[in-house]
């Protein structure tokens, strides 16, 4: 099994969601499994100046910067692709995902490799029954609560990519209390 690891919070060791998600590949990693760890937290540059949504831009067009930045998303494409399953840390910043998170998420929806456009609409391309674990911590924010915009958002954002088997873990209102933590906890340690 490849294993796809991405923490998204800017905290590093103070990080509950990093913790669990640690503590979860752990759990889930076998003997022979590969891991392809990711921090974008940091690192994943902000698209600007691309010509259409989904990296349009004929080859034959690209200056060095676009070329550079087309050979990274690649990189970055091909983990998620080749990943069986996929671990993902979030915290809640402001109601909605980490800015580094979203970046990540444009440099991975690339047209003709991870979506199509159809007449119908988008079509995620990403198959195989790819299972997703997104831990998502909040200090405040109930998790799927109607100022939760991170959970909603991450879960559009893999579906519209194909990858719709997403297991929520719920780190969530920790400036309140730590029974949401003890439940992640107890649920990252019995997968």
């Amino acid at each position: 099994m490849n294993i796809l690891h991405l923490d998204s919070s800017a905290r590093k060791d103070e990080s509950i969601s990093r913790k669990l998600a640690k503590d979860l590949v752990n759990n889930l990693k076998k003997d022979n499994d590969q891991v392809t760890y990711r921090d974008i937290s940091s690192n994943i540059p902000f698209i600007a100046g691309i010509k259409g949504a989904g990296f349009i831009i004929p080859e034959e067009e690209r200056n060095e910067e676009d070329k550079k930045l087309f050979k990274f998303s690649d990189e970055l494409v091909d983990e998620l692709l080749a990943a069986d399953t996929i671990v993902i840390s979030t915290p809640i910043y402001n109601f909605g995902p980490p800015a580094a998170a979203k970046a990540w998420f444009d440099m991975v929806a690339r047209a003709g490799r991870t979506f199509a456009y159809e007449p119908t609409g988008p079509k995620g391309l990403i198959e195989g029954n790819k299972k997703v674990y997104l831990i998502v911590s909040s200090g405040g924010v109930p998790i799927d609560s109607p100022v939760d915009f991170c959970t909603p958002w991450f879960k559009q954002a893999l579906n519209f990519l194909g990858i719709t088997d997403i297991k929520v873990i719920d780190a969530s209102q920790l400036n309140k209390s730590d029974e949401n933590l003890k439940k992640a906890q107890q649920e990252v340690n019995s997968l």
